[in-house]
């Protein structure tokens, strides 16, 4: 493990990431403009907002870009600015496998919540959309990711869009 990424600052995504920085020894990142929204509800004492303890080193993703990781087998990810659950979620692409790690864009069979704070179901809808034009073979949710609930294969992947988008217009 290289670093620990946060796709947004929802505490079921990020509350263990001090466990995880004292067993790993590793850092800790996500999007800038996500870590300075969770900054600020902090500030405002949103309840969603507190718990993780560990340090965020927000500069080590290259938002809306690729990042590297990695000193001798390197990993290439792509980093798509994603919002609509949150302001600054991230999803985490790696063309080479077509693996997309959607944070709460996109949970199986349905999509992410936009009724926190941050929240806007039209920019969810893009997000959605945008998602949908990758090349992806593995789509990892982030919930529902028990065995069986990870989406394998073009056709099921595409299936899996289109329930978001169905759900994102109802």
């Amino acid at each position: 493990m290289v670093v620990i990424i946060n796709t947004h600052s929802h505490p079921d995504h990020c509350q263990a990431n001090e466990l995880l920085v004292k067993r790993s020894e590793r850092g800790v990142t996500l999007s800038e403009e996500e870590d300075g929204f969770r900054k600020y509800l902090r500030e405002q004492n949103v309840r969603d907002a507190k718990g993780e303890g560990a340090t965020i080193c927000a500069s080590l993703l290259s938002y809306g870009g690729e990042s590297e990781f990695g000193c001798k087998n390197k990993m290439e990810l792509q980093v798509p600015s994603d919002p609509g659950s949150f302001a600054g979620s991230i999803c985490l692409y790696r063309p080479r496998d077509k693996i997309l790690i959607t944070g709460d864009v996109v949970f199986y069979g349905s999509m992410g919540r936009t009724d926190f704070v941050g929240g806007s179901l039209s920019a969810l809808k893009k997000s959605i959309d945008r998602l949908s034009q990758l090349d992806v073979d593995c789509l990892v949710p982030g919930h529902s990711t028990e065995y069986g609930n990870v989406v394998k294969g073009k056709i099921q992947c595409g299936a899996q869009f289109s329930s978001s988008q169905t759900a994102a217009i109802a």
